[in-house]
């Protein structure tokens, strides 16, 4: 039997899978506690090309790497919401309580892992310099840098972890992918001069990136005025949440222009053009942490489809390779060090509470879009293997990010005692009473713990608005 679908039906029909898949087993990972972040990586693994996608069943799973890929663009506007959301962390209110230290300290973990990650793998070169070249040495240490402010700010929702940590992790977060963008532009800037015989061109490595994150910030401050005058037009809750996806989707969009001026590149970061139009409209709209709130009722579904999504591009032939393996394992160990000794050593020069100390590091293990972003461009501009090889290792560094580092974030979040345990819900609140009266004993909710009693509501959902 042959079962032919129009590409439109194709569409809708996998988008429903997708999100079904992600629902699904979120459920099913409430067994083990895990975050729903894992949860939905695990479906899309599971539907991508490597599980039931090769099936070939129409509807089943994706059947390969680029038919996941047709999808880029819900990624794209869903690493918009998320940046605004960081964005909205930006306060000025908060800054001065916290803005320096966020600053020193995603600046030096940053950095740190940067070093360890360049360190271990060029002594791993003088081994083996056929495998490894320095280039891919330089590009990988500047690919060390990126944190995903996704999953991250997935679990914190999920959570509703709050304290001196989780105000603190989500503006290093934040900044962090901005440090990212500019290490791994100038150690880029000089792999690609290595790896051609060129010499090292400074208006490359160090002038275009700054035009990157100087245009990327002047556009989101623009949309984000633009933005806040374009609220005071409109009073009902749906049409303001309207404008607000409307300017989602405008940043995104702006920011897939690339100019050329001579030898200058001007380009764009959506995550930093996102993030700042959050900061500006968040610090000049006296209502905007309601808009915010019911932004991210509506951007749920969205983030299932994400990490859905992401589960499914990866891509699990990178273990066929025993060298991948080798330097994967050594990138995946020294940028970990890097990172959780780096927040630590910061963390403490600042003099942050103790429980920052010890867990911040660990909060800032999980790695996705913004690495896998870096890995395709030195694929794409680094000739031969070279390029190839960074983009396997940045797979397989975030295949085990992805899965293990959210696990990681809750349990950091959990030690340092900033999971709250979430107030009892209407549904919660009937089916306790129901039970009282089938038993005959009064309930007092006040009096009733969330906890052990209350199992089914403990660690929500964020993507459950039951």
């Amino acid at each position: 039997m042959k079962i032919d679908m129009a590409g439109s039906m194709s569409i809708v029909l996998a988008l429903a899978v997708t999100l079904l898949a992600g629902l699904f087993m979120s459920r099913l990972s409430k067994i083990w506690n895990l975050p729903a972040v894992t949860a939905y990586l695990v479906a899309g693994i599971l539907i991508g090309p490597f599980c039931l996608g090769r099936l070939g069943i129409p509807g089943l799973g994706f059947s390969s790497g680029e038919a996941v890929a047709k999808f880029g663009i819900i990624s794209d506007v869903a690493l918009g919401f998320i940046a605004i959301a960081m964005g909205n962390e930006f306060r000025l209110s908060e800054l001065k309580k916290i803005g320096k230290k966020a600053v020193v300290i995603a600046v030096l973990q940053a950095l740190t892992a940067t070093l360890c990650v360049d360190v271990a793998l060029f002594l791993l070169h003088l081994a083996m310099p056929d495998k490894l070249p320095v280039s891919v040495v330089l590009t990988l240490g500047a690919i060390a840098t990126a944190t995903a402010p996704a999953a991250t700010l997935m679990v914190v929702k999920q959570y509703k972890a709050e304290g001196p940590l989780t105000k603190l992790l989500l503006p290093v977060v934040a900044l962090d992918d901005m440090v990212g963008l500019i290490v791994f532009a100038i150690s880029f800037g000089i792999a690609k001069a290595m790896e051609r015989g060129e010499s090292v061109d400074a208006i490359s490595v160090l002038v275009n990136p700054l035009i990157e994150v100087l245009a990327s910030l002047a556009v989101g401050a623009l949309l984000g005025i633009l933005f806040h005058f374009s609220e005071r037009f409109f009073y009902s809750r749906s049409k303001r949440m309207s404008i607000s996806v409307a300017f989602v989707f405008l940043a995104v969009g702006l920011s897939q222009i690339h100019l050329h001026i001579g030898r200058v590149e001007i380009g764009f970061s959506s995550l930093l053009v996102c993030m700042m139009l959050g900061t500006v409209f968040c610090n000049l709209c006296p209502f905007s942490e309601e808009l915010m709130e019911r932004i991210d009722r509506w951007e749920g579904p969205l983030m299932v489809l994400f990490f859905v999504l992401s589960g499914a591009g990866l891509e699990l032939n990178v273990f066929g390779s025993g060298a991948v393996i080798l330097i994967g394992v050594l990138f995946i160990l020294f940028r970990s060090i890097g990172k959780i000794g780096g927040a630590a050593i910061s963390a403490k020069m600042m003099k942050c509470e103790p429980q920052v100390q010890k867990y911040l590091g660990i909060t800032l293990l999980p790695q996705a879009g913004v690495a896998l972003g870096m890995s395709i461009i030195a694929m794409q501009e680094l000739d031969g293997d070279a390029g190839r090889l960074i983009r396997n290792i940045a797979l397989f560094a975030v295949l085990i990010y992805e899965l293990v580092g959210p696990l990681l974030t809750k349990i950091a979040l959990d030690k340092a005692g900033e999971i709250r345990e979430k107030p009892l819900t209407p549904r919660r609140k009937a089916k306790l009473m129901a039970k009282a009266k089938k038993n005959g004993t009064p309930v007092e909710f006040d009096a009733i713990p969330v906890g052990a009693d209350a199992k089914e509501e403990k660690n929500p959902d964020p993507t459950d608005f039951s």
